[in-house]
């Protein structure tokens, strides 16, 4: 059994953050017009990631708990939208879609694991 005493030990949390930091060092070269429109979504979308984890956490049931883990997992489908427009509007050169898509993907199939744990209640919580 793997307990775990705050979001923080989760590992799909983890990656998750650091997927948050990176977009906001690569959002902050966009363009200024965008500091309403395209940086700021995609900013909110990888804080909702992580954040849902979070909150998602503290539930007690698994209904709930899952609930929240699939909105995150939603905002993550949104980020990877975001970084190919960001990549088709030249935002993001190559090397940082890259960066950035890999650094989701890592996240993204931890955050299917943690998922899939607490489906199959294999004493993940």
């Amino acid at each position: 059994m793997y307990k775990t005493f705050s979001f923080q030990s989760i590992m799909a949390w983890q990656k998750a953050h650091a997927f948050v930091l990176l977009v906001y060092r690569i959002t902050s070269h966009f363009p200024q017009e965008e500091v309403f429109g395209l940086t700021s979504q995609f900013r909110r979308a990888a804080v909702s990631i992580e954040a849902n984890i979070a909150e998602g956490y503290k539930r007690i049931g698994k209904t709930d708990k899952l609930r929240f883990l699939n909105i995150s997992q939603g905002s993550m489908e949104e980020c990877r939208d975001y970084l190919i427009l960001g990549k088709d509007l030249a935002y993001i050169n190559e090397n940082e879609f890259s960066e950035l898509y890999n650094s989701l993907e890592e996240a993204s199939k931890l955050l299917y694991l943690y998922c899939n744990g607490i489906i199959h209640n294999n004493g993940i919580t």
